[in-house]
């Protein structure tokens, strides 16, 4: 009985410890983009970005199993799986972005690269958006300005607004990148004059927990030169839109027109193995390295490593990125169709296999609603089909399945969610 499965839970990880829905769903298998409950029934699962290759990828499951069955151990013995994936990883990167240090979770990899941007620079000062999540270790925590947290903006943070040509609609969009990269000068000055300086800016290349906004493209580039030109370093967190999910190459990043300093990487990595990492060049691994001793036990372990090398295997023998752009143009076409038919849909965001709809009140005001989101995604559960909802009013659908998402997936969640946008109240 899930009652009594809950009350366990609550009883041994806290009351309060997240759970997705009002009515929290027991799942007990997955299969690519489906996950089954444990009463047998399947749902779509058009939100869970860990499974990047999909649920239980056979030939995944089968690396994992095979270097298990060898050898698990860290990395400060040679391993051929581990230099083989990072040899694999590098060569999907820019230059001069060519050296890996690989760990457990993406708040490692972020905390990693902030370490070594503050070692680098002499400064402290980070720069996030104002919406923003990157991790959950004190020094991110500080930081977080998107989620709940007992931490308080540290003193060398700064928090930037991120522009959104969805609410500048008809403005010419290098003008709104311009205006909005002085708020990110601003933030230099404020932390140069507070004595701390610049260490780094730190962004989502996608802007996930912002809502996935339409950033013109001068945007981030003018960001990033204004925190270089004070010495400080660029840091791209690809934790969500990296490996193909944009259909626009492997990497986020490159939605912006400049190269970080450093990528950061978590979920997708593993497909549900806790496998991440970060890259950026030899020359700042190799400065860093010269006054600290770094290591991770189980950051790139060999059974990590054939767990990547795995999902590597399947993005490129499937094509997946190529699906994530064919099947993300389609699904952005079906959701557009809605909007014709549903006044509370006020517009179609994200890019390739990240998408969301953005709900309001009324599209004059747009003023979010955030109660007929969440009941939106309630409602999609019960109907088989599992979103969330993301931003800072609270009222955009979140969705990124597994990039193995086909058209009759989009079909289904299209017409699932027209009949549920009616049902919860909201047809023109």
């Amino acid at each position: 009985m899930i009652s009594n499965l809950l009350e366990r839970r609550r009883r041994v990880t806290g009351r309060n410890t997240l759970l997705f829905y009002d009515e929290p769903l027991e799942i007990v298998r997955g299969e690519d983009v489906w996950l089954i409950d444990a009463e047998g029934r399947r749902y779509l699962d058009v939100y869970n970005n860990v499974p990047q290759v999909g649920h239980c990828h056979p030939h995944v499951v089968d690396a994992l199993c095979r270097q298990a069955r060898e050898i698990n151990i860290h990395t400060r013995y040679l391993h051929e799986e581990m230099v083989r994936y990072a040899e694999r990883l590098t060569a999907l990167f820019d230059d001069p972005l060519s050296t890996a240090i690989l760990t457990c979770t993406g708040t490692e990899a972020n905390e990693l690269a902030l370490r070594i941007a503050r070692h680098l620079s002499g400064h402290t000062g980070i720069i996030v958006s104002d919406f923003s999540y990157h991790g959950n270790s004190l020094t991110l925590a500080q930081a977080t300005t998107g989620l709940p947290a007992p931490e308080a903006l540290a003193p060398h943070v700064r928090a930037v607004p991120i522009p959104d040509m969805h609410m500048h609609e008809g403005e010419d969009p290098e003008a709104v990148g311009q205006a909005y990269a002085r708020h990110v000068e601003e933030a230099v000055r404020s932390l140069q004059t507070a004595g701390f300086g610049v260490s780094a800016l730190l962004f989502d290349t996608l802007f996930s927990t912002e809502g996935l906004p339409a950033v013109p493209g001068n945007f981030v580039a003018l960001a990033a030169a204004a925190v270089r030109d004070a010495g400080g370093f660029y840091i791209a967190d690809e934790v969500q839109p990296g490996f193909g999910r944009t259909g626009e190459g492997m990497w986020g990043y490159s939605l912006h027109g400049t190269i970080p300093d450093f990528v950061t990487m978590g979920k997708p990595m593993g497909n549900g193995h806790p496998l991440a990492g970060m890259v950026t060049s030899e020359e700042i691994i190799n400065r860093f390295a010269e006054d600290s001793l770094y290591f991770n036990t189980f950051g790139g372990n060999p059974v990590s490593a054939a767990v990547g090398n795995a999902v590597l295997d399947v993005i490129e023998n499937q094509g997946l990125i190529e699906n994530a752009r064919v099947q993300g143009k389609y699904v952005q076409e079906r959701l557009r169709e809605l909007m014709v038919r549903h006044e509370k849909v006020a517009a179609v965001r994200g890019r390739g296999l990240f998408f969301g709809l953005e709900l309001v009140e009324d599209r004059q005001s747009r003023k979010p609603d955030a109660a007929y989101t969440k009941r939106v995604v309630n409602m999609m559960k019960d109907e088989g089909v599992l979103i969330s909802r993301v931003g800072p009013g609270d009222n955009v659908l979140k969705m990124r399945p597994p990039i193995t998402f086909q058209q009759e997936h989009a079909d289904l969640l299209v017409s699932t969610l027209d009949k549920v946008l009616t049902k919860a109240g909201g047809q023109a």
